[in-house]
């Protein structure tokens, strides 16, 4: 597989891992309880190592880009997964968010894939967040009109509300900044104007623009952990996973806090982990992590 995509893939699952035991668990539990290494069972009963469906859906899409993006194919690959245990660890689908659900049951009954996804303003969770980093691969090389339009219509295969979309194309291109060498301040400040003009200039509705402001107009990094929330909802997941990044300087830092801020504690440290291996590189993620994952051959990655 395409390099970048296994780093992306390795980034993401670790995380992911990472957060499987406990997700759910408050921030109060893992203060006393930090998660600081690889756990087993816990909330889903699942062996060390485990990885869900932030990973199982980024593999998709993954390996769909390497066929050629096709989104019929790629919903098809979605459906096997949640029907078949496809692109999964053990061959058992664990863990799936409600809205992801409901558009592949559109999927299912031969919606096309970007009318399949949901619109509404409960409709803002972080399934397509979770899993739009491989698109990467193909958006860095795309004019910024482009990089947008495909981001879009990813994102609609489940969620296809503009907060949603926006989280996505804002998630992305920040990535893209770390591609091409930015440190993530560096990012962080080109995207504060960067993305306030691209809103702008789309007319997004200033009811929109607003729920992006503590990104675009202020200093997240400076914020205390009491002011960083951890929920499923879109943009906590994308404030807290930029919140991880912004405030460590090790892989290995970044995603165990995004663990222990609680709550989606897995798709935080997924999110986190997407970024933080474009910054540090694989080689910078624990040897014990990587040999500890379940299933690195279907990553299309060498743990060892």
């Amino acid at each position: 597989m395409n390099k970048l995509l296994s780093q992306i893939l390795l980034g993401i699952a670790v995380g992911d891992a990472l957060g499987v035991p406990v997700e759910f668990k408050s921030r109060e539990y893992l203060r006393e309880n930090p998660v600081t290494d690889m756990l087993e069972y816990g909330t889903h009963n699942q062996p060390k190592g485990t990885w869900s469906d932030d990973t199982s859906l980024s593999l998709c899409l993954a390996e769909s880009i390497v066929e050629g993006l096709d989104l019929n194919q790629l919903a098809q690959k979605f459906i096997a997964w949640k029907s078949h245990g496809a692109y999964t660890p053990h061959g058992d689908m664990f863990d799936i968010g409600g809205t992801t659900l409901a558009a592949i049951g559109r999927m299912e009954a031969g919606v096309l894939p970007e009318k399949c996804g949901f619109s509404g303003e409960s409709d803002n969770g972080n399934g397509s967040l979770m899993r739009i980093l491989p698109l990467l691969v193909l958006t860095k090389d795309l004019s910024l009109e482009k990089r947008f339009e495909l981001t879009s219509k990813v994102s609609s295969m489940t969620h296809s509300h503009i907060r949603s979309i926006l989280a996505c194309y804002y998630y992305l291109e920040f990535a893209l900044k770390l591609l091409n060498a930015k440190t993530p301040k560096e990012a962080y400040f080109e995207m504060q104007s960067e993305f306030s003009d691209f809103m702008y200039q789309k007319q997004i509705g200033l009811s929109e623009r607003e729920k992006f402001q503590r990104l675009t107009h202020n200093n997240i990094f400076d914020m205390d952990e009491s002011e960083i929330q951890s929920s499923g909802y879109v943009i906590h997941s994308l404030e807290a996973s930029l919140w991880c990044l912004l405030t460590t300087d090790h892989y290995r830092d970044a995603v165990l806090k995004a663990v222990n801020l609680g709550s989606d504690t897995d798709t935080t440290a997924a999110i986190t982990g997407g970024l933080a291996v474009l910054v540090y590189s694989e080689e910078n993620i624990p040897q014990e992590w990587k040999s500890q994952l379940v299933g690195a051959e279907t990553l299309c990655f060498d743990a060892n």
